[in-house]
């Protein structure tokens, strides 16, 4: 089966690298985003490894661009088969300062877009009884975090939506997981650590891992690769924690 893989997010940092490594598996990649250069740079980096790439325009919170975008993949490359939700904002602020409107912008991007898309690609794996969807989540909702209160709770949604899911389509030969991240070197957390917002900076978060360094998008990348392959045929609902050791479970 020729397999069609949707990365939300897929301009940079860990959806860069799933793009690249599920190519490198066999997949012809949709890369959907709203950095249209960064996903060109993409796109040519999964031609080059001998697969097809279409680049999409995107607001995964926004139904009628994520249908239109999912009928252009459709057209060009054909039914989705893999959906990796990996688009998301960062947020912090104190919790007794935080408004409706910064509360709703991190839930509509994180949570409801997940929804959006899972929705408008799922009854193409329904039709073929065959998917993968992975949720990109996050080590915080795991262990808790300060100052990340809307962002924790858009992405413990996450989790539970994933397992909610799991039950629901696995009659359909669709599974339904999600990846947990901890603190990955990616510009998302670099502009963190220039805002103050990581006390110590990076290094210090690396100090306190077991493992003694920060993770890497290929870390993430390797697992949802599994996640979207045949042998994890047998694993749905599940959170494979790829965080250095950050949890334990």
């Amino acid at each position: 089966m020729n397999k069609i893989a949707v990365v939300t997010g897929g301009a940079s940092g860990i959806g860069a690298a799933i793009c690249r490594y599920l190519a490198r598996d066999g997949a012809d990649i949709a890369i959907w985003d709203l950095n249209e250069e960064a996903m060109a740079s993409v796109a040519e980096e999964v031609r080059a490894l001998g697969r097809k790439a279409l680049c999409c325009r995107v607001d995964v919170s926004d139904r009628a661009v994520v249908t239109a975008a999912a009928n252009e993949v459709r057209k060009e490359l054909g039914p989705v088969s893999i959906l990796v939700n990996s688009a998301g904002i960062h947020a912090t602020g104190p919790f007794m300062e935080m408004t409706d409107e910064a509360w709703d912008r991190v839930m509509t991007i994180n949570l409801k877009g997940t929804f959006i898309c899972t929705q408008v690609v799922a009854a193409d794996m329904i039709a073929a009884n065959w998917g993968r969807i992975i949720n990109i989540s996050s080590s915080s909702t795991q262990t808790g975090s300060p100052g990340m209160a809307h962002y924790v709770a858009s992405k413990g949604g996450v989790i539970g939506f994933t397992k909610a899911l799991a039950v629901e389509l696995g009659g359909n030969g669709i599974t339904v997981n999600n990846v947990p991240p901890g603190s990955v070197d990616t510009p998302m957390l670099r502009a963190l650590e220039a805002k103050g917002g990581l006390p110590g900076g990076v290094d210090a978060i690396a100090a306190r891992n077991p493992v003694k360094r920060i993770g890497q998008p290929n870390d993430m990348a390797a697992a949802v690769a599994f996640l979207a392959s045949e042998d994890a045929g047998y694993i749905t609902g599940h959170t494979l924690s790829v965080n250095g050791g950050r949890y334990m479970s």
